[in-house]
Order: C-alpha cells, then structure tokens, then sequence
C-alpha cells in the first residue's frame, strides 16, 4: 500500500479534507441520529421485553453481511482517494466503482429484509421497537442512496478535468465513512443488543 499524499495550500500549510460545509452537514446530521439512538435507548428501557422479543425476528447473519459490505466499501473508497491523489485515476474508478457496487448490493438486502418483514405482517406501527428499526434503517438507507448516487458521480469524473479537485472526491468519501459509521452503530443497536 502506497502513503497518503497530505494536501497542502498555497502557503504550506495543511488543509481539512473536504469542504467545510459538509463537515457542518455530517456533525449535523450525526447529531440528529444521535438524538435517535438516544430515544431508542429510552423507549427500550421502557419496555425491554417488546424490544428483546422483537429483535429476535431480525436476522444478525443479514446484519452481518451488510456490516462487511458497507466496511469494504468504505476500503475501497480510501484506496480510490488514494489513487486520485497519486493522479492514477483510471485506478481510482475502479475502487469507486467497486465501492458504488458494494452500495448496491447493501441496498437490495436491506430492501429483500424488508419485503420479508412485511412479508410475516411487521410494518412500522406493529410495536414501538419496528418504529423505530424502520425508521432508522429508512433514514440510514436513504443516506446510502445519496452516497451512491455520489460514488456514481465520482466515477464519471474520474476521466474529466474535475478530476483535480481532491476536496470533491474527499467530500464523497466522507460521507460514505458517515454512512459506514451510522451502520455501525445501528447494527449492534437493532441486532444484536441484550
């Protein structure tokens, strides 16, 4: 593995990954999902035999896989940052390609776990525990649609002019590492927590 070139302004000095507005955008929304995870924590408090037995219907193997796609995702994105910082961008399409595809194949699971939910007769009004896992894995889903919607923009410009612009491509990736972290605390949280 090659080293992580530090990007530097005009006058020597090291800059933030990114643009500033979307490190505003991801403390916000990660305190926004905290709030959640807070009132989940609450509600399950409250009522723990619901959400125990409720929890036993979701399948952690599904959990899991989800888990390993999103972290290999979020691999692939570090190499393709990577290989646009070392201006190797036909390399650098590839890892946003397979990271845009890892993407897809978390979004048709969560879909397929879905439709066998609703399948068995679970929706979102069935208790307070299925509020809230259809809430958070819509709203964490959603954010994945934004994030591959991004990655596919990504792999357009890697061939462009644009493709000079790092702060565009570490913006993409930041994002992608919120939604990786975002699952990694819901998936112990629906999954797997006693």
């Amino acid at each position: 593995m090659t080293a992580i070139k530090i990007t530097q302004n005009d006058q020597g000095s090291k800059e933030m990954p990114a643009e500033l507005g979307l490190w505003s955008f991801v403390f916000g929304d990660m305190m926004i999902f905290g709030l959640f995870f807070f009132t989940f924590t609450f509600y399950r408090g409250e009522n723990p035999d619901v959400f125990i037995s409720s929890q036993k219907s979701l399948n952690p193997i599904i959990g899991v896989v989800n888990t390993l796609i999103l972290l290999t995702s979020s691999l692939f994105v570090v190499y393709a940052i990577n290989a646009i910082r070392m201006q190797r961008p036909k390399i650098a399409k590839r890892f946003f390609l397979l990271a845009f595809l890892c993407g897809i194949g978390f979004s048709i699971i969560k879909i397929t776990e879905y439709s066998e939910k609703i399948g068995e007769g679970i929706y979102p009004i069935t208790n307070d525990f299925f509020m809230f896992y259809f809430i958070l894995t819509g709203l964490h889903l959603m954010h994945v649609l934004i994030g591959i919607c991004f990655l596919g923009f990504l792999v357009k410009i890697c061939n462009s002019p644009l493709n000079k612009n790092i702060k565009l491509y570490e913006s993409g990736g930041i994002f992608w590492h919120m939604v990786d972290l975002l699952w990694i605390v819901l998936f112990p949280l629906l999954y797997l927590m006693k």
